[in-house]
């Protein structure tokens, strides 16, 4: 199986101590080691704005995380690609007024998979398919 990470799910799945349960942390280990991990590209630019204005705290200089957190054995990044504008483009204008989350939501329906997120606005939105561990 394979899922889309949000920001948050990626950083809290990488550092030792995060909301994350024991059931969603092993879950996604699970889904790595099979190469299920999907990352949109903007997850990389949101973790360093979370980085530049200390709202996560690494254990690690940040590009030293980066480079390991992006590891292509880990994790596949996703790009910013035509699919994801168009499927970005079809958002309701209502939906979630930070544009980060709007190209992580429009990147998971462009390629058709769930989305590992503790967003609310996003859970209860039905716009995406919701991960389950």
């Amino acid at each position: 199986m394979k899922v889309i990470l949000d920001t948050h799910m990626w950083v809290w799945w990488l550092l030792p101590k995060s909301p994350l349960s024991d059931r969603e942390r092993k879950a996604l280990d699970r889904t790595a080691s099979d190469a299920g991990i999907l990352l949109p590209a903007i997850c990389l630019w949101e973790a360093q704005m979370l980085h530049s204005k200390k709202r996560i705290e690494l254990p690690v200089p940040f590009p030293t995380w980066l480079r390991r957190a992006t590891d292509s054995d880990m994790l596949t990044i996703l790009p910013l690609n035509a699919d994801a504008v168009i499927a970005l483009s079809e958002l309701p204008t209502t939906f979630h007024g930070d544009p980060a989350d709007r190209m992580i939501v429009a990147t998971a329906r462009a390629y058709d998979l769930p989305l590992a997120t503790h967003d609310e606005a996003i859970r209860k939105s039905r716009l995406v398919k919701n991960w389950k561990p």
